[in-house]
């Protein structure tokens, strides 16, 4: 994978273009003050990225299935163990 391309915000003012253009094939990081504080990227790729966000939903431990329940159970019985054992 290639590295990232870094620019400061006095680039960015400097070289829009050049870094609108390196931004389009790969995602770049815009730095303030030596700290890295934006990255620039493609629509193409903002799109990945939302797509494959986090798709993770919160639940109450009473809405589980009992068969995960039970599953779960276990594991921290067993988990319980180990511990005492050193």
């Amino acid at each position: 994978m290639k590295a990232v391309a870094t620019y400061s915000t006095s680039d960015l003012s400097r070289k829009s273009g050049d870094i609108i253009a390196d931004a389009l094939r790969h995602p770049v990081t815009i730095t303030q003050r030596n700290k890295p504080r934006l990255v620039l990227l493609s629509i193409e790729d903002y799109r990945r990225l939302v797509k494959r966000g986090d798709s993770r939903v919160a639940s109450r431990l009473e809405d589980m299935p009992d068969d995960l329940f039970e599953e779960v159970k276990r594991a921290v019985d067993a988990y319980e163990r180990e511990g005492e054992d050193r």
